[in-house]
């Protein structure tokens, strides 16, 4: 009995294995440890943002319009959690994508208006932050990039074949992934003017000529 049992573990074993079951087990393992690292990555960004705003309003108080900004972003920000139980929400990485959206384009804005105060450009504790948030922006795009590419492993092995009939078993969904950023700019056409050309200058009137005499 015992050797029927053994065999019959190994049998299912095998026969799991070769419908995709292990390989769609690893791969969900693999999105979530990648989306784990996207987290950590935009977390780091969330907590340089309070030091940030703070030194940029010692030299730059008038910009409060841009500094609101900033920190209403921020607050967002972490009011949407994604836990990887709801990685499979598309609606919920919406509005996850959506809002870190926003606070990058608040960072822009910031930064932006910093040109125009030297001393805060060359203060050190803006130059330190400034270059903390640039490294951290780089490791936000490794992350995601990373989680792109497990989302995409995953969902093939869902889609195909013999292993989306594993997948429909056991209930493993194609999962959401992350969209490109202002995608309705990036597809339309760059709008090049040159300008309307300068009309000719009047050729100069010839004196009038006098009768010769």
């Amino acid at each position: 009995m015992r050797m029927l049992k053994f065999a019959f573990v190994t049998v299912v074993g095998l026969a799991l294995s070769g419908c995709g079951y292990n390989s769609l087990q690893s791969q969900d393992e693999a999105v979530k440890s990648a989306w784990s690292e996207v987290v950590n990555q935009y977390q780091r960004r969330a907590d340089l943002v309070p030091n940030l705003v703070a030194t940029v309003k010692g030299f730059a108080q008038q910009e409060q319009t841009v500094l609101l900004g900033v920190t209403e972003a921020r607050a967002k920000v972490g009011t949407i959690q994604l836990a990887p139980e709801l990685l499979d929400d598309p609606e919920a990485l919406a509005k996850f994508q959506a809002a870190q959206g926003e606070l990058t384009n608040a960072l822009k804005s910031l930064l932006a208006v910093t040109e125009n105060y030297p001393d805060l450009k060359s203060n050190q504790n803006f130059l330190e932050l400034q270059a903390q948030l640039e490294g951290t922006e780089n490791r936000i795009a490794v992350a995601r990039n990373r989680y792109i590419a497990a989302v995409q492993q995953f969902n093939t092995t869902v889609r195909s074949f013999p292993s989306n009939l594993t997948a429909m078993l056991f209930k493993f969904k194609v999962k959401p992934n992350f969209t490109v950023e202002n995608e309705a700019v990036i597809s339309q056409p760059p709008a090049v003017d040159f300008g309307a050309a300068p009309a000719p200058a009047p050729a100069p009137e010839s004196p009038p000529m006098t009768p010769s005499t």
